[in-house]
């Protein structure tokens, strides 16, 4: 997916990485059949079976969101995922020659989940799809009547999430590094492309740890009610979260009886 018009450095740097997740996540997985060519197509949804996803192998896509191309897709991107009941319907359209790669809906996501690797990386990409195109969605507005979604960059000391709040957003590190801490103490760091602060969005109970960036750096936030709405289109992407949440779950708790052991002996 690349925005059209001013394309801002953040979008960019996602964009390049987004751009080679497909064929990772797809290695190894045979095609269903044959490629699909079309001449010319005005709305490419409802030329194409809802059981199959795509590989756009030849041409150009544009995507258009209320009569108004906002992105397009080229060679590479996935087709036909779903992005959630809280964004708008997207209408696929191309005035040259297309050629698309098929594979079953349930195959791709069976070999997806059955490697955590791969499940991560598919993560990844819905949920930066997703905050792209929000993105694309907000800067249509006037300035005035933006939101605070989909990017922002924030500088060294900024809390994004403020331990007893209530949760209204999820979050990725697009560039930078961030450290969670509980009651004042550091339990852990937050890496680039690491999605946190989906557990609170998920149970609806406060945060219950605050986290805050270290050094300069380029924050993904995606809303809530767009969070759960993706999820709720792909169960499977909320397994999979849980799953990861999980084992960082755990090794925060070791990480906090480590500190309470050292405290009681200091």
């Amino acid at each position: 997916m690349y925005l059209l018009g001013e394309q801002p450095a953040y979008a960019d740097a996602l964009i390049n990485r987004l751009q080679h997740i497909p064929v990772r996540l797809l290695e190894g997985l045979m095609p269903c059949g044959p490629s699909l060519e079309f001449s010319a197509v005005d709305d490419l949804a409802v030329l194409l079976p809802g059981n199959q996803l795509f590989v756009l192998d030849n041409g150009l896509l544009h995507g258009y969101i209320d009569d108004r191309a906002l992105f397009y897709l080229h060679e590479g991107d996935l087709i036909g995922l779903r992005q959630g009941t809280e964004l708008p319907r997207c209408r696929f359209r191309s005035d040259s020659p297309l050629a698309l790669t098929p594979y079953l809906r349930s195959e791709v996501f069976q070999h997806i989940y059955a490697d955590p690797e791969r499940s991560e990386l598919f993560l990844q990409y819905m949920a930066g799809q997703s905050a792209l195109l929000s993105d694309a969605l907000a800067r249509l507005k006037q300035p005035e009547f933006r939101s605070t979604n989909g990017f922002q960059r924030v500088a060294s000391g900024e809390v994004l999430i403020r331990q007893g709040d209530e949760p209204d957003h999820v979050f990725v590190i697009i560039d930078g590094h961030a450290e969670a801490f509980v009651d004042g103490h550091k339990v852990g760091d937050i890496p680039k492309d690491e999605i946190f602060g989906a557990m609170a969005v998920f149970t609806g109970e406060k945060r219950n740890a605050s986290v805050i960036t270290s050094e300069p750096s380029t924050v993904m936030l995606i809303p809530k009610d767009q969070f759960l709405s993706l999820t709720q289109s792909n169960p499977k992407i909320a397994h999979s979260l849980i799953a990861s949440m999980a084992r960082h779950i755990d090794l925060l708790n070791k990480q906090i009886i480590v500190m309470s052991s050292l405290n009681r002996t200091g």
